[in-house]
C-alpha cells in the first residue's frame, strides 16, 4: 500500500493557513507523497481566488480579514466551514491528471466519506451561476460547478487548485449539511474512503523545522500584506 501523509493542524490564523498550504506544495519533492491537510480558523476570515481583485471581493463579503490564496476560484467564507487542503508531488498520477478530473475525483472521495456517514450526495452534472450582481465576483457556496457535490441540490463541497512543476495543491471547504455531524467523524470518514479507494496507507505527519520557518515567512511577508492581498 502506498504511504499518504496526514497532517491535521488544528485552527490557525488565515495568513498563517494560505502559506502552509503554499509550503506544503513547495515541499512536495522532498516529502515525495502525498499529504492530506484539515485545518480549521482562529476567527472569522474569508478567502478569494488567485486571480481576483480585491477591489470587488471586497464589496461581496463582510468577513475579514480577506486573504488571497495561492489557488483559483471564487470567495469562501471560514465562519463555519471545514476546511482542508491535499497536495501531490510531481509525477505522482493525481498531478498529471487534467484539472476538471482531478476536481471530480476529490469530491467523489468527498462523496464516499459521506456515504459512510449515512448522508447522500450527488455531483453536479452542470453549472450554475449564482444569482446576484454580475459585477461582483463569484460566492463560491451561492451557485455551483461542474463536479462540485450538492446535498438536496444545495452545493456543500467545492474547492481550487493550482499545478505546476512543484506539484499539485487542492484547497477544499465543507459547509457541512444541518444533521447530526461532527467533524471527527467526517475527518475519519475521509481516512477510511482515502483507504478504500486509492489503496494506500496513513502516516501522521508533523512538519519539520525547515518548513514550519518557511510557512511563517510566508504568512508574515506575503499572505499578510496588504500589497498582496490587494494587488489587483
Amino acid at each position: 500500500m502506498n504511504p499518504w501523509l496526514l497532517l491535521n493542524s488544528g485552527k490557525g490564523e488565515a495568513a498563517f493557513n494560505m502559506a502552509l498550504d503554499e509550503t506544503l506544495l513547495e515541499a512536495m519533492s522532498r516529502l515525495q507523497a502525498p499529504v492530506l491537510r484539515f485545518y480549521g480558523w482562529t476567527e472569522p476570515a474569508a478567502t478569494f481566488g488567485y486571480f481576483q481583485k480585491y477591489s470587488s471581493v471586497e464589496r461581496a463579503t463582510l468577513l475579514r480579514p480577506l486573504v488571497r490564496r495561492p489557488t483559483g476560484g471564487g470567495i469562501v467564507p471560514h465562519d463555519a466551514d471545514w476546511t482542508y487542503s491535499f497536495a501531490v508531488p510531481p509525477g505522482h498520477e493525481w498531478h498529471s491528471l487534467a484539472a476538471i478530473e482531478s476536481y471530480r475525483r476529490i469530491h467523489e472521495w468527498i462523496q464516499g466519506a459521506f456515504a459512510k456517514l449515512k448522508i447522500q450526495t450527488e455531483p453536479a452534472l452542470s453549472q450554475k451561476s449564482a444569482v446576484g450582481n454580475p459585477d461582483l465576483p463569484g460566492e463560491c457556496f451561492t451557485g455551483h460547478e461542474k463536479f462540485d457535490l450538492l446535498w438536496h441540490g444545495k452545493k456543500i463541497a467545492g474547492a481550487a487548485q493550482r499545478r505546476n512543476k512543484l506539484g499539485l495543491l487542492i484547497q477544499g471547504s465543507v459547509q457541512p449539511p444541518p444533521v447530526s455531524l461532527s467533524r471527527d467523524d467526517w475527518e475519519e470518514a475521509m481516512r477510511a474512503a482515502a483507504t478504500e479507494s486509492f489503496s494506500i496507507q496513513w502516516q501522521a505527519y508533523s512538519p519539520d523545522k525547515d518548513l514550519s520557518v518557511r510557512a511563517t515567512e510566508l504568512a508574515r511577508q506575503k499572505y499578510s500584506q496588504i500589497g498582496y492581498n490587494q494587488k489587483r
